[in-house]
């Protein structure tokens, strides 16, 4: 097989039986990525174990580019045709449910980053700084927010965008299991890879 046809394989336009391996993989990496820190993060605020916090912020900031790469490949191939017909009302809950999983996926990280940022915390990925904390000299404990109140922005919005991104989430898989189960279309086995039965 020649490196066109590999290239050309992956990178298709999604249609309403078929979509591309980069639109199925990117979807995956976020997905799993997604539920997974929010996973932690849940687990980390509500148990306060704070030696996962430097794990949680270097993985958030390349799932980050991964999610952007994710956003520049929906913008260019655009929204993935209905695996059928289905009634207007459910047309636009579907598209709002993927709208704020697109901008709730975006803003997760961001709003992290500008929580620990500009509480001093810093952030980086594995012990390559982006934002230096700012800890005294005298007591590495004893941190200053280089801006207190867009520290408490960002700490907020992290929160709550990361409960309306769990309802989404739910809502996301709520569907797909409609239309595999009751609707019995290929909206589900395209996101696997797959095809409808008989396409």
């Amino acid at each position: 097989m020649s490196t066109t046809t590999s290239v050309t394989q992956i990178t298709h336009m999604d249609n309403a039986d078929k979509l591309s391996k980069l639109t199925i993989i990117l979807h995956w990496l976020v997905a799993i990525a997604m539920i997974a820190l929010t996973a932690i993060g849940l687990y980390m605020s509500k148990t306060e174990t704070w030696a996962l916090y430097p794990i949680h912020k270097s993985f958030g900031v390349l799932v980050f580019f991964i999610i952007m790469l994710r956003v520049f490949w929906r913008i260019r191939n655009g929204w993935p045709e209905a695996a059928g017909d289905y009634s207007r009302l459910e047309h636009v809950l579907a598209k709002l449910v993927h709208w704020v999983l697109i901008v709730a996926t975006i803003a997760m990280p961001v709003s992290g980053m500008i929580h620990s940022g500009a509480s001093g915390h810093g952030f980086g990925i594995f012990g390559l700084t982006i934002v230096p904390g700012n800890h005294a000299a005298s007591d590495p404990d004893n941190v200053t927010p280089y801006h207190a109140g867009l520290a408490e922005a960002g700490e907020f919005l992290h929160e709550a965008i990361g409960y309306l991104l769990i309802a989404a989430i739910i809502l996301h898989i709520v569907g797909a299991l409609k239309h595999h189960v009751l609707d019995r279309d290929a909206t589900l086995l395209r996101m696997l890879g797959k095809s409808a039965p008989g396409k």
